[in-house]
């Protein structure tokens, strides 16, 4: 479990350099635009790169964190069992979906790989490279929801009291 954590905690630093760098790339796009008449070839698609791999591997880190959006209308008003429950069922949706998107999105990544596509832009980067970002995002996305489960099946419930046998 401290492993996951520490991937969860990792990927999440990592999301937030990419981030403040993309802030940093379009800031010098739009000085180097507009006040120097100097417009570059690389920070948008660098940015864009930026931005697609950050968002991906944060999604553990938010899973385990409880920052994804949850409507609790109905849960809210269950019984301890049943808020555990009904915690398990939905990361075992989230787990599921997982699973198929990094086997649906390893088979795009690996066929851009092997053919060696590209983005066809300026700076012509291999396809693969913000492709990767989908299965290696919902791979943490996975492994972190199994470790939420773990977690929800020993009654440990996020933001909750624990729910004794």
């Amino acid at each position: 479990m401290r492993l996951i954590s520490w991937i969860e905690t990792a990927t999440a630093w990592i999301a937030a350099v990419l981030l403040a760098g993309t802030g940093v790339m379009l800031t010098y796009e739009v000085v180097a635009r507009y006040f120097f008449n100097a417009p570059t070839i690389w920070a948008a698609e660098l940015s864009q790169l930026f931005l697609i791999w950050a968002c991906p591997i944060a999604m553990g880190w938010a899973l385990s964190q409880r920052r994804h959006i949850r409507v609790t209308a109905v849960t809210a008003q269950l019984p301890p069992r049943g808020r555990q429950i009904a915690e398990i069922l939905a990361l075992l949706v989230v787990l599921v979906f997982s699973v198929v998107v990094v086997i649906y999105g390893w088979d795009i990544f690996f066929d851009s790989f092997e053919r060696g596509r590209t983005t066809g832009t300026m700076l012509d980067m291999p396809a693969w490279l913000p492709e990767a970002a989908i299965p290696a995002g919902f791979a943490i996305l996975a492994i972190s929801s199994l470790a939420c489960l773990w977690r929800a099946a020993q009654g440990d419930l996020p933001g909750e009291e624990r729910i004794s046998e």
